[in-house]
């Protein structure tokens, strides 16, 4: 019971408290700038301190001179009769010394003398003694010994003319010394405190509160990001930290857009799903019909046939790459030798054959081979080309492939530019060019071409660009590495 009552009483409470308040100085932001501002104005304190301290000291040992001269002056007055021992240990004792001697008009006499010294002798010249001197001399008084003595020269204000050797004990002067710094320190700090105060004070309002506000937004949009709620109000402030408010709100509306597009992207996913599935099915159906045709003894319609078996092929391989783009990226190409040629002609062709007239021109060498995925290859131009013709009014243009540098070989890799003489590209999306849903052209574009077949490019080692685009058309640069 006595354990129990000891830990609730005060004792323990006020530990408790001290604790509080420890933790609080070291572990909270207000704590340490205001513990920091104390310490700082301290150590300020500490710089004057010995000079401070050294003014003291030098004004004691000037009124110890002044003291010893208006004892001498007493025993001038006193010359015609002899002064008794009384009397010197009196005029001594208002002088606090124990042995006065001046020069005057050259010559050297002892005015007062209390007796024997015995002790340490310290002289200190005040006619040629400078302030580092002061200064070190005055650390020498903190530590001086118990019975030490000073040995004071230097003139009273009143007569430049005399020199003055005054010796008084220097324990008086540690005394007043040692009073004077406790004053000092005790005044240092309340300066502190009341200064440490009122800048923490300022600090606290003008930066510490505002920055608990941004971090306290973070938090609650943290908890609940898709809530506009928990987004922060900007203060209307001008400084960084209102800029810092600014930059946390845009930051928190694209993040809260970013979440919508993803469920609608998510809803989308489950639309296009359903929609994929009964696609494929549409597409074996007509997979059945195209291999009839393929198989026709009419050379024109089976040269029509086997590309509607590949066109076929492509839809049923392009409905399960579908289903995978929800759940990871492209599948890694299958590199194989393919006539890049061959693959451009087939691509413009299937490109061409639901738009306008457009003319072709296919300026790659037919000798070229590149090692590449066939059917990335083919959606990486089929995607460009009907991005081109689609710029064109009605379809009617120019569509031009051309190699750049030099092939690699059969293993090395190439850079196509893709002309074309459409319309060109708006201003307001070639930053969003080749992101996803936003970077289309048309109003009823979904911006995934380009996006496409950027990503399969570089999953081939290489990229796409935009080169140039102006009224007179846009330039593609392809690149397909090996």
């Amino acid at each position: 019971m006595t354990d129990n009552h000891t830990q609730g009483g005060p004792a323990h409470r006020g530990r408790a408290f001290v604790t509080a308040i420890g933790r609080a100085a070291v572990f909270s932001l207000p704590g340490r700038l205001l513990l920091f501002i104390i310490v700082y104005v301290m150590l300020a304190q500490m710089v004057i301190f010995l000079p401070l301290a050294s003014a003291f000291r030098s004004s004691w040992m000037v009124e110890r001179v002044q003291a010893a001269h208006i004892a001498a002056l007493a025993t001038d007055v006193a010359m015609e009769e002899a002064l008794g021992e009384v009397e010197v240990r009196d005029l001594l004792s208002g002088a606090d010394a124990v042995a006065v001697a001046r020069v005057i008009d050259g010559r050297n006499e002892l005015v007062l003398y209390g007796g024997p010294i015995e002790g340490e002798l310290v002289v200190v010249d005040r006619n040629q003694l400078n302030w580092f001197q002061d200064v070190v001399q005055t650390g020498g008084t903190f530590l001086a010994p118990d019975g030490r003595y000073l040995r004071i020269i230097g003139s009273p204000m009143s007569r430049p003319d005399v020199v003055l050797d005054v010796i008084v004990p220097e324990a008086p002067l540690k005394r007043e010394l040692l009073a004077y710094s406790a004053g000092l320190f005790w005044l240092s700090a309340f300066i502190a405190l009341v200064t440490g105060a009122l800048i923490y004070v300022t600090l606290f309002y003008m930066f510490v509160r505002p920055m608990r506000r941004l971090s306290a937004a973070m938090a609650r949009f943290q908890r609940d990001p898709e809530n506009p709620a928990k987004a922060i109000r900007p203060s209307g402030r001008r400084d960084e930290i209102g800029q810092a408010e600014i930059a946390l709100a845009a930051m928190q509306d694209d993040i809260r857009q970013a979440f919508k597009q993803r469920e609608r992207l998510a809803a989308l996913g489950g639309a296009v799903a359903k929609i994929n599935h009964d696609l494929r099915n549409v597409l074996s159906s007509a997979q059945l019909v195209s291999d009839n045709l393929a198989s026709n003894e009419d050379a024109r319609v089976r040269t029509m046939g086997e590309r509607l078996v590949r066109a076929v092929g492509r839809g049923i391989r392009l409905c399960e790459e579908t289903l995978k783009f929800g759940r990871s990226e492209e599948a890694p190409p299958v590199r194989r030798p393919v006539a890049l040629h061959e693959a451009l002609d087939e691509a413009a062709a299937d490109a061409m054959a639901s738009e306008g007239e457009t003319a072709w021109h296919n300026d790659v060498p037919a000798s070229l081979v590149l090692q590449a995925d066939p059917d990335h290859l083919h959606r990486i131009f089929l995607n460009l080309f009907r991005n081109a013709i689609q710029s064109m009014p009605d379809g009617a243009g120019t569509l031009t492939v051309t190699q750049a540098g030099e092939a690699g070989g059969e293993a090395g890799a190439v850079t196509l530019l893709v002309t074309d003489t459409g319309a060109g590209i708006p201003g307001k999306v070639l930053d969003k060019l080749f992101q996803p849903f936003v970077g289309s052209t048309r109003k009823d574009g979904t911006g995934l071409g380009l996006s496409t077949a950027r990503e399969l490019a570089r999953a081939q080692g290489g990229d796409l660009e935009l080169v140039a685009t102006g009224a007179e058309g846009s330039v593609f640069r392809v690149r397909l590495g090996v």
